[in-house]
């Protein structure tokens, strides 16, 4: 999910957390419970600050370690111990577990979108993501605020946080039967695909879907229960290419091979050198695959300049790979 609602799901802990009577015996332990508590909802993803090093980097490694299971295990841990240094009069006991539900829930929802996460690393790296639920989903964020404006106005903050969390506990429910739905219907046109990417839109009658078969890659829309093609691919392994191989040796397209499952390729050439660039097709956005790595390389196929991450137009694609060039 993104930065917000990691915000209000860690202050509705928090407010959960009045249920408990070790925490609500006093404002002080309430306070401390709910600085803890929020701190946990954004820690897994204080990887976020790979950014400062590159793209290549943030993405290899963003919601990977620090969405392990040794992670959700020893985030709750550090930072349960850095609040309780600061308020030792609270039970470190209900600090912790409190901190651990914050943590735990983070990331449980980010593998209900379709970016996902290695929630299962180190026993299994593999991605995991369900594709049900928008990274930003309205319902979910509203309805939290709904909840806090109950709460600010009156309402008992532990019950009311029950009877929201009861409710988005549905709501995924209705999402993933929603998706198996779309799914069924994906199964009908073609029951030998070998793979459904999906990806939720901000429109709950909308998905977005990649099928891919034996020998082809189909990008796909489903809207009210109706199956659209947008485009059409070949799908083959990436080839033993020489032009390929070497850009395949950037950081910046092995971070992207990393973590894409399906894409396309285009190879290239001009008066100065050589065009490699990877098109992720899950997510499309008004026509255009806004996530790419692209490497420029020179006739001798030395590297030049390269980039990958999110770019929504090509002339912005254009002054990334300028940045990045090597003089």
């Amino acid at each position: 999910m993104d930065t917000a609602t990691h915000v209000v799901m860690g202050v509705g802990i928090g407010a959960l957390a009045a249920l408990d009577p070790v925490v609500s015996e006093s404002s002080a332990s309430m306070q401390t419970v709910m600085a803890a508590v929020i701190i946990g909802s954004q820690a897994p993803d204080f990887d976020t600050v790979l950014k400062l090093k590159n793209n290549a980097v943030y993405i290899r490694y963003h919601r990977g370690p620090t969405h392990s299971i040794p992670a959700v295990l020893l985030w709750p841990l550090a930072v349960a111990g850095t609040v309780f240094a600061f308020s030792p009069e609270v039970s470190f006991i209900h600090l912790w577990l409190w901190t651990f539900l914050a943590v735990f829930l983070h990331v449980f929802v980010d593998i209900f979108n379709a970016y996902g996460t290695q929630a299962l690393s180190p026993f299994n790296k593999k991605w995991v993501a369900l594709g049900v639920i928008n990274i930003f989903d309205p319902l979910i964020f509203f309805a939290h605020i709904f909840a806090f404006i109950l709460w600010r106005y009156g309402a008992p903050p532990g019950i009311t946080m029950i009877l929201l969390y009861t409710g988005l506990i549905f709501y995924y429910i209705w999402r993933s039967l929603a998706k198996n739905k779309v799914l069924q219907l994906a199964r009908q046109f073609h029951p030998g695909a070998t793979h459904f990417f999906i990806s939720p839109t901000f429109n709950w009658y909308k998905w977005h879907l990649v099928i891919r078969t034996t020998d082809r890659l189909h990008v796909t829309e489903v809207r009210n229960a109706r199956l659209r093609y947008l485009e059409s691919y070949p799908f083959e392994p990436i080839p033993e290419d020489r032009v390929i191989n070497k850009a395949r040796e950037d950081k910046n397209l092995a971070a992207f091979l990393s973590f894409s499952p399906t894409y396309r390729w285009i190879v290239h050439e001009s008066g100065s050198g050589w065009e490699v660039k990877f098109i992720d097709l899950r997510y499309r956005s008004k026509g255009y695959y806004p996530f790419v790595a692209v490497v420029r390389m020179n006739q001798d196929l030395s590297i030049h300049t390269s980039y990958t991450g999110w770019i929504y137009s090509d002339e912005t694609l254009e002054k990334k790979l300028k940045q990045g060039e090597k003089r």
